[in-house]
């Protein structure tokens, strides 16, 4: 009995700190290169609408890629919060648009995610090569999006890409292996805290220990 408690001590000693090692990285990790955030406009339908929850990615200029819907922050052009807008064109890009067709280096772009079925008569052609180190982004919902169409005059219309505050994931799911580290932090830490409370029920069965006899 006496060993079993022994090893019942040892297990909970090492499997408690080390759950909470765990956790704690996954958690820190977590919120050092995720958001969560809401969304508050119109102008991603039909693929984000009001009230959806979405998880940023938190990136940086280099890992923008075309089609990707990224959390833009740009107080110069909106004094509101960030916005979501899908990048259409990147650096040394050259994008063209009428109504809702849009080509980028002379090839059509195939969006199926585009929510308008007729053609935005209000905003006018373009034809423009997207500046070094910005973005030329546009809403899904064309009909009501304030994007670079609105802000041709200024930098063919384009946005810092240093502005940009992270990607969408695509699922709005944790990553696999976060997920799993988590539930394995929490998992390691109650098998410890277990460990710890059979230890103490064990020792308190136990007789006590009979005592020195003196001759």
């Amino acid at each position: 009995m006496r060993q079993t408690i022994a090893r019942l001590r040892d297990v909970s000693w090492v499997l408690a700190p080390l759950g909470l090692a765990i956790l704690a990285g996954a958690i820190g990790y977590t919120l050092a290169n995720y958001k969560s955030v809401t969304v508050m406009g119109d102008s991603m339908r039909p693929t984000f609408r009001p009230g959806d929850r979405l998880l940023i990615e938190q990136i940086d200029a280099t890992e923008i890629r075309r089609g990707d819907v990224v959390l833009i922050d740009a107080p110069e052009r909106y004094v509101a919060e960030p916005v979501l807008r899908r990048v259409i064109g990147m650096g040394g890009d050259h994008v063209v648009g009428a109504g809702n067709r849009v080509t980028v280096n002379g090839k059509p772009l195939d969006e199926p995610y585009v929510a308008d079925v007729y053609e935005d008569l209000v905003v006018a052609p373009y034809d423009v090569k997207v500046p070094e180190g910005r973005l030329f982004v546009l809403g899904d919902h064309r009909a009501n999006s304030n994007d670079s169409r609105y802000h041709l005059s200024e930098q063919s219309g384009s946005f810092a890409a240093s502005g940009v505050q992270g990607r969408v994931m695509e699922d709005s799911a944790p990553p696999t292996v976060l997920v799993t580290s988590g539930s394995l932090g929490i998992a390691l830490t109650l098998l410890g805290i277990g460990g710890y409370v059979a230890r103490r029920r064990a020792q308190r069965s136990l007789p006590p220990a009979a005592p020195w006899l003196v001759g």
